[in-house]
């Protein structure tokens, strides 16, 4: 057999029946295994459940990201052809900015609590 083909070890420990309950509760709120929340807890990792945060979040900050790119170059076309912009067109266009600002906000708390889970 091969390093690269070791195989899966089990292991076995002792627990009372009331903690496992709670650590089955905390996997099922997570959406996650036992097995992942075990391991990742005891190698310090990022759990499943924030993985997908992360990817849902970037995912949705993609998306808003690309409404908001859409609106400003409306906004400049009517800038460079009208000479005017309405009213309720700049103040869309401003709500979208305080969006930015926002999601940058949540942007860098999530990275910094990615770069923490990184760094141990």
């Amino acid at each position: 057999m091969n390093i690269d083909e070791q195989k899966d070890e089990v292991i076995f420990f002792r627990i009372k029946s009331e903690k496992k309950k709670d650590w089955k509760k905390i996997c099922s709120n997570k959406q996650i295994s036992l097995t992942s929340l075990i391991i990742n807890s005891v190698e310090n990792r990022m759990m499943d459940d924030e993985r997908r945060k992360v990817l849902a979040f970037i995912e949705k900050q993609d998306n808003i990201f690309g409404k908001i790119e859409n609106n400003i170059n409306q906004v400049a076309k009517i800038a460079n052809g009208q000479k005017f912009i309405s009213e309720n067109k700049l103040r869309n266009f401003s709500d979208k900015l305080s969006e930015i600002i926002i999601l940058k906000k949540e942007q860098n708390e999530i990275f910094t609590k990615i770069y923490a889970k990184l760094s141990r």
